[in-house]
């Protein structure tokens, strides 16, 4: 339904006395229109965006499982003014993982990896600490981040990789976990992180501008990060991948490597030319001049609404594709933990609304990239935000309660 059909709609609803429900976000603005802002709040977008010192943003929406709609505002850089357009790179934080979690599950659905194989058994890394629970993690529990390890380690170079808990018995949010889990891919796939996704996803959905990689047309196109509003600074803060890649790539161009081919070991190889390169405490240890399955995802917000479509029911899917059952797994809860208001599906989060579920992902990079995603399967719609600055999750609350007319509890994660 188009948005001159949806206000029209809009109108009688009005004349029947429904206008004010309509505008609470209640079912019937749910059922009547597209999750498309409405051109009011599109009017009021720059207003919020100044408030809360976020100088980019960029909306894309799913309906009826196609890309229908896309949108950039403002600027990629407060300090050159350069407009946000259909080109912008944004960096996408944690939405890396839900892209990752669908490579993972096409190669289960090819037979060459087990949901619930001990990780260990493909590859078990130096840096793992002996410790009888590394022995029982598997992309179940990675995917489900059920594995016990933390987030991230405060000191890579030096420090064990160590459960906190048995596996499987809570969730503890982790991109060491997923980072663990690149690397078994790479083994089994013999392939670099984006040469496996252009490969397996980018290429064949059409993302032609995504990369978890970094090249110079990437760095020319690709926004900076900025403050939060209350965060005040002189000048740009730091830019955490931009400034470690930007010297890794020097390394990259002198080996006639590019970085998109580097694996783990390549960066190994590679880390103490960089770190001679780099000012001190920039680059610790080879994860950090390498592709991060859990955060160094770049895309056009119309590339990321273009992966929001494979999530969404349809009777036919391509054979590239994960399968049906596949992709019901991922949007299915896969641990019970008392007390939770969500649930954790295969790299995606579940909420239930008055609809019933969507699911969603939330990301947040150094304090200076916030965006949000989520999704409606059975309904076949979807929203994407991505934004430049570190309170960017006031915006993407905002857009996205006002696209959807929901509430959502994980808009406070």
């Amino acid at each position: 339904m188009n948005r001159r059909r949806f206000l029209a709609s809009a109108a009688a609803l009005g004349g029947l006395g429904l206008a004010p429900f309509v505008a609470m976000g209640g079912t019937c603005a749910n059922e009547l229109g597209p999750w498309i802002p409405s051109d009011q709040f599109l009017a009021e977008l720059p207003r919020i965006m100044q408030a809360f010192a976020v100088p980019g943003v960029g909306i894309a929406v799913v309906e009826d499982g196609e890309v229908v709609w896309n949108r950039g505002f403002g600027v990629t850089n407060a300090l050159t003014r350069a407009p946000v357009d259909a080109r912008t790179i944004f960096e996408d934080a944690s939405l890396s993982k839900p892209v990752f979690a669908y490579l993972v599950m096409q190669l289960v659905d090819q037979g060459v990896m087990e949901l619930d194989r001990p990780l260990v058994e493909y590859r078990r890394l130096d840096y793992l600490a002996d410790h009888p629970w590394i022995e029982l993690i598997t992309a179940r529990d990675v995917l489900r981040h059920s594995t016990g390890l933390p987030n991230w380690r405060k000191s890579p170079a030096t420090e064990k990789l160590v459960p906190m808990v048995r596996p499987g018995t809570r969730i503890d949010y982790s991109g060491e976990a997923i980072f663990w889990l690149q690397l078994v891919v790479e083994k089994i796939t013999g392939q670099s992180l984006d040469e496996s996704m252009q490969a397996h996803l980018f290429g064949p959905a059409g993302m032609q501008d995504s990369s978890y990689t970094w090249n110079a047309g990437l760095a020319t196109r690709s926004v900076y990060g900025h403050r939060a509003h209350d965060k005040p600074g002189m000048g740009m803060p730091p830019q955490m991948f931009r400034e470690q890649w930007s010297i890794a790539q020097q390394v990259a161009d002198r080996s006639g490597k590019p970085l998109s081919s580097w694996k783990y070991d390549d960066a190994v190889r590679a880390l103490p030319e960089v770190m001679a390169l780099a000012p001190p405490g920039l680059v610790a240890w080879p994860g950090d001049i390498l592709a991060n399955a859990a955060a160094s995802l770049r895309t056009t917000v119309q590339d990321y609404a273009a992966f929001l479509t494979l999530m969404m029911a349809r009777k036919q899917r391509a054979s590239w594709e994960v399968t049906e059952a596949t992709r019901l797994a991922m949007l299915t809860p896969q641990i019970k933990v008392p007390g939770r208001w969500t649930e954790k599906g295969l790299g995606w989060n579940m909420e239930q609304t008055r609809d019933g579920s969507v699911f969603y992902h939330s990301g947040s990079n150094g304090d200076i990239f916030k965006n949000f995603a989520v999704g409606d399967a059975q309904r076949r719609r979807g929203i994407v935000v991505l934004t430049n600055g570190g309170s960017g999750s006031f915006v993407h609350q905002r857009v996205v309660r006002a696209a959807t007319g929901y509430d959502l509890l994980s808009y406070d994660l």
